[in-house]
């Protein structure tokens, strides 16, 4: 029943993969997650279309992955 390619492994960090190489990746992918997570929280939206500033952190990630190629939407960092 259970081959030796089908079979799913668990690695560091609760990484379930089927192989070495998608492991790698998965963990590589879930740290740039965190990252930007991380990152938001220290940045403000400056959308000069509708007139505010965004800074809550929730609506910052979602304007971050909507907004970021619309004209006159800037990301500054909060000092």
């Amino acid at each position: 029943m259970w081959q030796e390619n089908n079979t799913w492994l668990h690695y560091v960090k609760s990484i379930i993969a089927a192989d070495v190489s998608s492991a790698i990746f998965l963990a590589s992918y879930l740290r740039y997650c965190n990252t930007n997570k991380n990152y938001a929280s220290s940045l403000e939206i400056i959308d000069l279309q509708k007139y505010k500033v965004i800074k809550q952190h929730t609506k910052v990630l979602i304007a971050l992955r909507e907004r970021v190629n619309i004209p006159f939407v800037f990301i500054v960092g909060k000092n």
